[in-house]
Parts: C-alpha cells; structure tokens; sequence
C-alpha cells in the first residue's frame, strides 16, 4: 500500500490537540476529560483503520491493535503493582537527595525498565518534594533520567532494546554503550543538581521548615508490589506474547494465538490490586485510575493514527542517507514522536542494508549504536516519545503538581536535553578533532549553566 504525505494529517491534528487545547481557556476543562480524549482520538484514529482495511491492510491493523494492547497492557500493569507500594518517612526534599533519588533510577531504568523505574520511583519523588512549591522541574528531568536516557545499558531497559534483541542483537551488546549512558545520564545529573539548588534557594522559609520538621527514617508499606513488579519485568523479558510471525506464515498453533505475557502481567496487576496493602495504595498514594486511563485514551488514537506515517517513512527511506550522524538524528527526531520502538525497527531494518564490518545482528555496529542511542534517548524529547512519559506526567498532574504543556515540555528539552545529546554526538561519534572540540565546548557551555545556577542560588541565599 502507498499513501501520500498527507495521510499523516491525523497524526498531526492529534498531536495538535495534545498540545494546544489544554493551553486555551476554552477548551482546557473539556480536554481534562478522559472520554474527550477518547472520543477524539478514535474520531482521528478510527477513519484511518477502515482505510487499511479497506485498502487490503489488514495484517497492519491488526498488528498496530495487538501493539496497542500490549503497551496498555505493560503500563497498566505496572502502574497497578507500583501503586500499592509506598516509600513510608519523608527525607528532606534537598538537591542532593533529589539527585540520588534519579540518579538511582537511571541505573534502575537499564534493569527493570524505564516504565518499571519511573512508576516505582515517580510517587516517592512527589511525596519527598510534597512541601516544596518548585517541583515541575523534578518531574521533567524523571522523565529525562528515570522514563528514557537511565536505560540504555540492557534489553530489558527500553522496549526499543528488547526488540533489538529479538532480532539477534546480543543481550550483553548494550552493556557497550555505558559511555554513552554514563556521559548523558552524568551531565543530566549535574544539570539537575544546579538548577534544583537554585530552587531550593527561592522555596519560602515556611514549606522547608515544614519539610525539615516531618523528616523521618525511610521504610516501605506493601512490598508485595515488588513481588509483582518483578514477575511482570520477568514477564516482558522471557514469556511469549501472540507470535504474528507464525500466524503469518500459516504455521500457527492454538498457542500462538495466546498473548501468555500479558494475561501473566494481567493476573499479577490484579493480584496485587486484591491482595496488597490498601492503605498503602488509597490512603498513602493517593491511587486512582485517571492517569492509565488518559494514557489509554491518547495512544488509541496515537498508534491508529501513526500507521501511514510509519508507512510512508518506509516509503521515503531510501532518499535519507544512512550515516552514523544522521540515523541518529533521524531516529531520535522520528522516536520523539512517533513512538521509539516502532521507528527503532525501521531503522534497523534499513540500517541492515548498508555494508560494513564488524556487524551485529546484519547491521553495522556504529550504526546499530546510533540507532539504538536515537531511540532511547530521542524518546525523551516529547511526552509521547515513550510510554513512561505521558504516564509520569500524569501521576503528577493526579498530585497537583504543575506540569508543563505539550510544547513546554518540548520547550525544557530543547533546553536542556538536546544541548547534551548534541555533545556527545560530537564527541562520539563524528571522528574528527574539530567537531569533537566543538562538543567540548557545548558540554562546557552546559556545565557553565549548572554554575550560573549555582551562583544564582549563593545570591538568592545572599538577599
């Protein structure tokens, strides 16, 4: 099937509504409901799914369906099982121990995943920071850290990863990239770290005082959800899900047809549901349905709606050239919104085609890499670049806590993300001391930020 460039106009008009309508005052309590959000979201989505199957596409309407179930599937499982659990006490809500909070989940992101990471970690963050009135920036740079760049280093860390693997990339292959991880994820730190202390410093004297006053010893309420949480990681990682490539080829069996790792993932969100700890869940954690439901009204019409535009990026690939620079780009860009695991397979796809030693899994190494590091990190550039994102801001917004629109996200990201994602693009991967210089000097221009913010915070301290 060919389509035109202008299939993608409900994608677009999707995006746009994301964006724009909870910015305008009369539309902003009408987009607040979920059933708006659904009802728009088929309305773009739905047209485009009898066009494919009229179009003889059944097979791609099914398969974008079966997707969708199985990342509601993954998301609404883990949001179940991490939200009975409860970090009981209350650590004062200080940069450093901000920071080592995220700087725990980065390192958690690459081993249980980044939606495993950033659904145990999001609600401790929040109740840590509940007494402070700047908190917005904590919640974009989880996304940053904890919901994308934190899980680079294993297959289980990113779905983008996982289906990499699936197609022959070793699993211990990732483990290669920890410069990569360890460089971004650093800067990102160090970044978060200055802009918080500088927070911190313009907090009223009452709120820290408040947040000093109720500090308390650290324990857990209802660590059976971690129980839970690991059986479904376990899930993702080694149980089968519908095997499309057997139905395809004819040679299915009744099996085959069974999604085993979300009816795991199912049985184990609700078990946890049923039998852990309620107060830590209702009372403590404040749990409710509405952010997996917005999730779950969104990305209906996201993945319906992005079916021509995945399809007419496969019709343009062979115009984009297919240089280590600039599979990075072109996958990280298209990962921010089109979904990075969907566009983490077409590019690996394409980048199998292009000779050159050594290789991994059929594709060249460095640009297997590049493809790998754009869809991880180009995840974290738009809400809906990745799973956790959307989900994130919305237990945030479930906890009142001030979270930037569609384009004000993207706004923080162009800010603060992308500058460090440009140097260690420059450092790693263009090959020549100019350029490499020149990313020098932008991770220099980022750390001198960090010290503005710094002094910033001395001077407020000062007053």
């Amino acid at each position: 099937m060919v389509v035109a460039w202008w299939s993608i106009i409900p994608f677009v008009l999707l995006l746009g509504c994301i964006a724009v309508l909870p910015l305008i005052p009369a539309t902003e309590k009408i987009w607040d409901r979920n059933l708006v959000k659904l009802i728009v979201a088929l309305v773009l989505g739905v047209p485009i799914a009898v066009w494919f199957l009229l179009s003889g596409e059944t097979t791609t309407v099914i398969e974008a369906l079966l997707e969708y179930f199985q990342f509601i599937m993954l998301m609404g499982s883990l949001f179940v099982a991490s939200g009975g659990i409860f970090l009981v006490g209350d650590i004062k809500a200080t940069p450093r121990n901000n920071t080592i909070f995220l700087a725990i989940g980065g390192v958690l992101a690459s081993f249980i995943g980044t939606t495993g990471a950033a659904m145990l970690l999001i609600r401790p963050i929040l109740n840590t920071n509940q007494d402070r009135k700047h908190r917005t920036h904590t919640v974009i740079y989880t996304i940053f850290i904890v919901a994308n760049c934190g899980g680079l280093l294993t297959p289980l860390g990113d779905p983008p990863l996982f289906l990499g693997m699936l197609r022959g990339v070793p699993f211990e292959w990732t483990f290669g990239l920890w410069p990569y991880w360890l460089f971004v994820n650093a800067l990102l730190l160090i970044s978060y770290f200055a802009l918080d202390t500088k927070m911190y410093a313009k907090e009223p004297a009452e709120g820290l005082a408040k947040d000093a006053e109720y500090a308390t010893k650290l324990g857990l309420r209802g660590a059976s959800g971690l129980l839970f949480l690991a059986i479904i990681i376990i899930a993702v990682a080694f149980i089968p899900s519908v095997d499309m490539h057997a139905i395809e080829s004819g040679h299915a069996t009744a099996t085959d047809y069974v999604p085993w790792r979300e009816v795991v993932m199912f049985l184990s969100a609700v078990t946890s549901f049923l039998i852990g700890d309620r107060g830590a869940r209702f009372n403590l954690n404040k749990f409710t349905w509405t952010p997996i439901l917005e999730v779950g009204a969104l990305f209906i019409g996201i993945f319906l709606t992005m079916m021509p535009a995945l399809q007419y990026l496969s019709q343009i690939a062979h115009k984009i050239p297919l240089g280590e620079i600039s599979l990075f780009i072109f996958t990280g860009g298209l990962s921010s919104v089109l979904d990075n695991a969907p566009t983490y397979v077409t590019f690996f796809e394409m980048a199998a085609q292009v000779p050159g030693d050594p290789k991994v899994a059929g594709v060249p190494e460095t640009l297997l890499i590049a493809v790998s590091l754009g869809a991880v990190m180009g995840g974290a550039i738009t809400y809906i670049g990745n799973g956790p994102n959307f989900m994130v801001k919305s237990v945030a917004d479930s906890a009142n806590v001030a979270t930037p629109s569609f384009g004000g996200y993207v706004w923080w990201s162009l800010r603060r993300l992308v500058p460090i994602l440009a140097s260690m693009v420059l450092i790693f991967m263009t090959g020549s001391l100019w350029w490499i210089l020149l990313g020098v000097l932008v991770a220099l221009v980022i750390l001198g930020q960090a010290g503005r913010d710094l002094r910033a915070a001395k001077a407020v301290k000062a007053d």
